[in-house]
């Protein structure tokens, strides 16, 4: 009887070990933020871009194709994805946005994981302010930002006055004294001489540190490449032949039909020193500015290797979530536009990977999908209780057991006065008053062949019952977002 009873309670012990185990090993999170990506990869069926690293994470993970922003401005963008809340006419309007101020109420998914024990560490940029939610973190940590200088700066002043990181002397002595420069750089320099190499360098000492914790951890790496200056070492730059880098076919036009308003004035790139302040770049400079972009997403795509390597060196890779996303899309000089702000889908679309270790699923998936979806993604997966009443986004865990999904109907992007409602057949989009919220002006884009978007088709007759559903659909579902409640 005593030998039964013993076997018995060996038998209970072993029963709740994996449940103990289970408790005490929660997952970890790598967030890699990378600024101003389009899906122009390899991975997502575009081949002129090299980046082994995210295709191969793509092959790894699950890859949604089909993954939008919900402002396509970097500040709100990132404050609408961290705070899981979208956009509205009075919150998440541009760059400076400020969630502490905004939304000073909101659980924002860095805090969330901290409220539950997690190490939560912001490198690089995350938030787009450096002093914005300092609170949600452990630790904030970007390069240069909190070196001492002799113009008793603070932290978040002195990188904006440093965050350009030219390596050219001449370059540097320009930006010095004018505050300005060139939209681009190829230098004779290593990986780490750059502000996003110091960057990888930082997170790799993160990894090595908290794999020695017994919290779980919530780490970021917020790349600022491939955002204008489009800075890289030579070495990514000579990885194309210039002579095949070709400008978009629709770079001297704008849509058929579509409203001027609807066409940015790209002035974000019209600041830099080469670049004209009226009218289009020269075709050369053209040619030039794309070579850039691919130089700087390549250079990001070697550092991310890095860090990924470092992951998997300490083991964490079996047990750490890897998420892969941009804050936005970009322009190369679609229907005339260079950099972001534009309803169109250049601007919107984003690359999306999520590396689960524990799903049932990998692969591509169309399934519809927002930035806002992220947090509610990330808390399921880590079995954390979400705030009632807060978020926007739904969960994508079902689509990364199951990439077959169809995911959400329809996605809420807003732009200054642009609202698009984004489904998986049409792009359509209307710019309103902000003064009475009437409508100024219609686009419509259907999307089941080509999102190229080079005529609008918002007045044509054939479109006319298309063009009232979406109308009542996005008047329904986000009145509160259009108007500003």
């Amino acid at each position: 009887m005593k030998k039964l009873i013993f076997l018995l309670f060996l038998a209970f012990l072993n029963s709740n070990r994996p449940i103990i185990e289970q408790e005490t090993q929660k997952l970890n999170v790598l967030l890699l933020y990378v600024d101003d990506l389009r899906p122009e990869l390899a991975s997502f069926g575009v081949s002129q871009i090299h980046a082994p690293t995210i295709d191969a994470l793509a092959e790894q993970g699950v890859k949604f194709t089909n993954a939008y922003c919900n402002v396509p401005v970097c500040g709100a963008s990132r404050a609408s994805m961290l705070t899981g809340m979208l956009p509205t006419k009075n919150r998440f309007l541009d760059y400076k946005t400020f969630v502490e101020k905004e939304t000073p109420e909101a659980v924002t998914l860095p805090q969330l994981f901290k409220n539950n024990g997690y190490t939560t560490i912001s490198n690089g940029k995350i938030y787009h302010h450096l002093d914005d939610r300092e609170s949600d973190w452990s630790e904030v940590w970007r390069p240069y930002a909190f070196d001492e200088n002799n113009k008793g700066l603070a932290p978040t002043d002195h990188w904006q006055s440093l965050w350009k990181d030219y390596q050219d002397p001449n370059n540097r002595s320009l930006y010095k004294a004018t505050d300005t420069g060139p939209a681009y750089e190829s230098a004779e320099v290593s990986d780490s001489a750059y502000i996003d190499g110091l960057l990888t360098e930082k997170v790799i000492r993160d990894l090595k540190k908290l794999k020695k914790s017994a919290k779980p951890f919530f780490l970021t790496a917020g790349f600022i490449t491939p955002h204008l200056p489009f800075n890289a070492p030579k070495k990514y730059w000579d990885l194309y032949d210039r002579t095949t880098i070709k400008q978009p076919e629709n770079y001297n036009y704008i849509p058929r039909n579509a409203p001027k308003m609807s066409i940015s004035n790209w002035g974000e790139m019209r600041s830099y020193s080469n670049i004209p302040k009226r009218g289009q770049v020269s075709d050369s400079v053209a040619i030039d500015l794309i070579h850039g972009y691919y130089a700087t997403v390549s250079y990001t795509d070697a550092l991310i290797g890095k860090v990924l390597q470092e992951l998997k060196k300490q083991q964490l890779d079996q047990n750490t979530i890897v998420i892969l996303v941009s804050d936005h899309g970009y322009n190369l000089q679609e229907h005339t536009q260079w950099a972001k702000f534009t309803n169109y889908n250049t601007s919107t679309q984003v690359p999306l990977i999520i590396y689960n270790p524990l799903a049932k699923g990998k692969g591509p998936t169309n399934a519809l999908t927002a930035l806002v979806d992220i947090y509610p993604t990330l808390a399921e997966l880590c079995n954390l209780e979400v705030p009632k009443n807060q978020l926007d986004g739904t969960s994508v865990v079902s689509i990364l057991n199951n990439p077959n999904l169809k995911g959400k109907k329809h996605v809420f992007i807003k732009q200054t006065n642009g609202f698009t409602l984004k489904t998986n057949d049409f792009s359509y989009t209307e710019f309103i008053k902000p003064q009475d919220n009437s409508t100024i002006a219609t686009m419509l884009y259907d999307h089941r062949t080509t999102k190229n978007e080079n005529e609008n088709i918002a007045q044509l007759k054939e479109y006319k019952q298309t063009v009232s559903e979406l109308k009542l659909t996005l008047h329904s579902s986000y009145q509160k977002n259009i108007e500003g409640f």
